[in-house]
């Protein structure tokens, strides 16, 4: 398969990197100073294209290929990639759903931890030597906090399931109501921020999902209200997040993804009752060599004309 082109559109795990350009011709977008003269050189030589949650195959890029048969993410995500041109075109399409799961997950947990212990805050104190001469402080107990995920898809049913191990009574908002869950289901997000301490959101970034957490859903959740996003930084409308912490309307956030990554707002930088990833909620080595392997199983399947391990079109 050495011959076949595939384009990767931008810097990823340095496995699939080796292995891609050990198994195709590969392509990297980012080695060409002008996309448009790239495209103009070689749009005819490229089959397949590896994106992933920062560049995807929009609409333009799709066009700019006339051969392209496969769009392969290193992601579960789909909001990078024009879904209803691949399918206008015939175009496969495949992600690596299930195996980023857990990792995604324990960072949720995690953040949870962070935010009410204040563990970065905790740190920089004795990293300071102020402990030296004073106490740090109470924090805010974890276990037992009422939970509301909103999505309760694969990475929402195990954060679910963690969080109950600390004894966290836990309710959710999805689209429909889950069949054979225990858990209390709200019929909006609104709703279920009223009757939690801590609101999750692990939904899929969609046209509906798009700034689903905005105003009032913030004021629902209230000045003792944690917010955690793991989802997508669109989910969250980011000026109503940031003026909800300043005025005191939120009681803190924990945010691995934001609305224009990676562009931080100023204001959340300077906050202490916010902990801030950077979009690291799969990234273990562990889970990484596995999706890239996904990547490739589902490349080579397609071009051997066998069924993609984990197609979405």
């Amino acid at each position: 398969m050495d011959g076949i082109g595939v384009l990767m559109t931008c810097p990823m795990f340095a496995h699939l990197e080796q292995e891609l350009a050990k198994r195709f011709k590969l392509y990297r977008l980012w080695d060409y100073p002008s996309p448009r003269r790239f495209f103009e050189t070689h749009s005819g030589s490229i089959r397949a294209v590896v994106g992933n949650t920062k560049v995807g195959a929009d609409a333009e890029l799709i066009h700019a290929l006339p051969r392209l048969e496969m769009v392969a993410t290193y992601s579960v995500g789909l909001d990078k990639i024009d879904l209803g041109k691949c399918r206008e075109k015939g175009i496969r399409v495949a992600n690596t759903p299930d195996v980023l799961t857990d990792d995604v997950a324990d960072v949720a947990i995690a953040l949870m931890l962070c935010v009410l212990r204040k563990v970065c805050g905790c740190d920089a104190f004795v990293r300071s030597g102020k402990w030296k001469s004073r106490d740090f402080g109470f924090t805010t107990k974890f276990s037992g906090q009422s939970i509301g995920i909103v999505g309760l898809g694969r990475i929402g049913s195990a954060i679910a399931k963690r969080a109950e191990a600390f004894g966290c009574p836990i309710s959710y908002h999805s689209r429909s109501e889950k069949p054979r869950v225990s858990y209390k289901y709200y019929p909006s997000a609104v709703e279920l921020a009223r009757h939690c301490r801590i609101l999750v959101v692990a939904c899929a970034l969609t046209a509906e999902t798009r700034h689903i957490i905005g105003r009032e859903v913030l004021d629902a959740l209230g000045p003792e209200g944690v917010l955690i996003n793991i989802g997508r930084g669109a989910h969250v409308d980011e000026p109503e997040l940031v003026s909800a912490l300043l005025e005191g309307r939120l009681g803190g956030a924990g945010l691995d993804v934001f609305e224009n990554e990676p562009e931080v707002a100023e204001e959340l930088l300077r906050m202490d009752n916010v902990v801030l990833l950077p979009h690291v909620g799969s990234d273990t080595v562990e889970t990484s060599t596995v999706m890239a392997d996904l990547v490739l199983a589902n490349l080579e399947a397609h071009f051997a004309g066998n069924p993609l391990p984990t197609p979405v079109i």
